[in-house]
């Protein structure tokens, strides 16, 4: 998850991670990777986290757009809120 949200900052980024902790972890910078800070780090792994949660529990395409013609934008708008209120942003 570290390396993941680093490659999202940065994805030319060259780096070792001793750890898996980002609190505790050791990041090494190589090939002239400028350093980026653990909070920034952090931040983003927060952000990935909530959009892969969002992700598993939206509907398919299919299903929503079976929403949409059942439901109307207003069903639908209700049905994708129910998970963005359960995972908001930060």
């Amino acid at each position: 998850m570290i390396s993941n949200a680093i490659f999202k900052i940065n994805p030319n980024a060259s780096f070792i991670i001793k750890g898996t902790d980002i609190d505790t972890c050791q990041i090494e910078w190589v090939d002239g990777t400028k350093e980026i800070s653990k909070a920034d780090i952090k931040a983003k792994m927060l952000e990935i986290a909530y959009i892969n949660k969002r992700f598993v529990e939206y509907p398919t395409i299919a299903d929503q757009l079976d929403d949409l013609y059942h439901n109307g934008i207003d069903g639908w708008k209700a049905t994708i809120k129910t998970v963005k209120d359960k995972y908001p942003k930060g």
